[in-house]
């Protein structure tokens, strides 16, 4: 039987069609400076004293149908969690290891013991020839060329202003709203326009853009992008592709506004101002989790639709002690305050409802769990690939408990709080921990089952763990050809963790 040639042409678009649809949508909800604790879902063996404090039921109501993952990682600072995020690649590769902001411009403070190895200041870069850039095919560039429609909402902070990728579009998306090159915003009010207030400097670099027609509404910046978000997703609808959607929230960063829809609750609860705000900026972006949840059920799309919760480094305690207990310290260290993340997965019809999975998860393995997910194992990237799937987890597999995992902040961030914010590497294996902190060359060792505080240093008595762990993070810095801070006494490179000598 013959069939006309525009027949067998509409056949073929159909088909294609379908097979796109069988693959899934993938939706990834970044929060940012979200801690462990920072929720009513509980990570930890024991329900806490924040659990009791915050609402979260969207983040409950996800871990009903998905998979939580009680010890996944992050790096201690945004920019390099978001670098590794995007391009497979940890930390002590791609050298972005602390915030970026200004081209060719470090933002480490000054210290007056170190000095710091030029690092690459200027973030990820989609191509190659940018001095103190990461070169690197990135995750939303892979996912267009294999069908995906790529969509991002809110904060980016991937490149440095005026360098290519200050533009997420220039990385692979193909829709941004509200991403540019600062990792936090001006407001999060709309009756200060989202910090576009005038034409000075601050505002310049600080006003989240793209979103006018909130301007002087009392819209939260939290539900002005989950509507922009919204916008997005039938967007890519109307194209009958399937689609990636970062969405991204400024919430929780400082400095913290009064969202008025949940403040007041947290007030009748005995909280500060401070910390009412900030427990309400928890409840909206978990409110904004809901939202998503809901319009993805209302469009016809849940069934096939990944949703990926996970936040980009622990929770900001500078001024707030004791906010990530049991953890200890939070944002800017190596502590487990500071990189302990909550995670969870939902994958239709593969993940068991109300699964909890402890294998060790790290943020550079986003990258390649997402392609698995996407169905595309045929692609090449400049970088080396770090990350290490965790698909497989998502059907009730246990992955390799003894895998090591790598931190590596040579840095300075600028606020000081005990040991946060100072220049520490980390390596975590099984049960065990060590920390080396440059400043004093100090290795501290913990064994995370008994001690989830990092309250009792090990290091003496167990001296031959501490030098087994000190040698396999100096070897893998080593390998990675690590930056490393400088003795300003001397010129000369601090040593590694295990006392060996920088030779370059």
């Amino acid at each position: 039987m013959k069939y006309p040639i525009y027949s067998l042409m509409a056949t073929a678009l159909l088909s294609g069609n379908v097979l796109a649809q069988q693959k899934p949508n993938i939706i990834l909800f970044l929060v940012d400076d979200m801690g462990w604790q920072d929720t009513s879902l509980p990570f930890w063996k024991e329900t806490t004293e924040l659990n009791r404090i915050y609402e979260t039921p969207n983040m409950e109501r996800l871990a009903k149908i998905g998979v939580k993952f009680t010890h996944a990682y992050a790096c201690p600072i945004s920019s390099p969690s978001r670098v590794s995020l995007y391009t497979g690649a940890n930390a002590a590769q791609h050298k972005v290891t602390n915030w970026t902001l200004k081209k060719d411009t470090s933002t480490d403070r000054e210290d007056p013991v170190l000095n710091f190895e030029a690092w690459n200041y200027n973030g990820l870069c989609p191509e190659p020839g940018l001095e103190h850039a990461f070169y690197a095919k990135c995750l939303p560039q892979v996912l267009r060329e294999n069908g995906y429609t790529t969509m991002m909402v809110g904060k980016a902070h991937f490149g440095s202003l005026d360098t290519p990728a200050a533009d997420p579009l220039a990385i692979g998306f193909d829709y941004n709203i509200a991403g540019h090159a600062a990792g936090a915003m001006g407001s999060y009010l709309g009756e200060d326009n989202y910090g576009n207030v005038d034409d000075s400097e601050h505002s310049k670099i600080w006003g989240v853009p793209d979103l006018e027609k909130y301007y002087g509404s009392d819209t939260f910046l939290t539900e002005a992008l989950t509507r922009e978000a919204e916008g997005l997703i039938d967007k890519a609808l109307d194209k009958s592709n399937p689609f990636f959607l970062y969405m991204s929230h400024y919430a929780v960063h400082a400095p913290f506004k009064t969202d008025k829809r949940f403040y007041q609750k947290y007030i009748d609860k005995g909280l500060t101002h401070r910390e009412a705000q900030y427990a309400a900026l928890l409840e909206g972006m978990d409110k904004s989790l809901g939202d998503l949840m809901d319009y993805v059920q209302q469009k016809g799309i849940a069934d096939n639709t990944v949703i990926i919760f996970m936040s980009d480094n622990g929770g900001y305690t500078i001024g707030r002690t004791d906010k990530n207990f049991p953890l200890s310290e939070g944002k800017g260290s190596l502590k487990e305050g500071g990189i302990r993340e909550p995670l969870i997965v939902y994958y239709p019809n593969v993940t068991k409802p109300s699964t909890i999975n402890d294998t060790p998860v790290i943020i550079e393995d986003f990258y390649p769990t997402i392609l698995e997910l996407a169905g595309v194992s045929d692609y090449q990237t400049p970088q080396t690939i770090d990350g290490k799937s965790f698909a497989a987890q998502l059907k009730g597999q246990e992955g390799d408990k003894e895998r090591a995992l790598f931190f590596h902040y040579p840095n300075n961030w600028g606020e000081r709080v005990q040991t946060t914010g100072a220049p520490q590497s980390a390596i975590v294996k099984g049960d065990w921990k060590l920390i080396h902190y440059y400043i004093t060359g100090e290795n501290c060792l913990y064994n995370l089952e008994d001690d989830i505080s990092e309250k009792d240093n090990l290091s003496v008595r167990y001296p031959d763990k501490a030098k087994e762990l000190a040698k396999e993070l100096s070897d893998y810095l080593k390998a990675q050809h690590a930056t490393m801070p400088i003795l300003k006494a001397t010129g000369k490179f601090v040593p590694y963790p295990d006392g060996s000598q920088v030779l370059r």
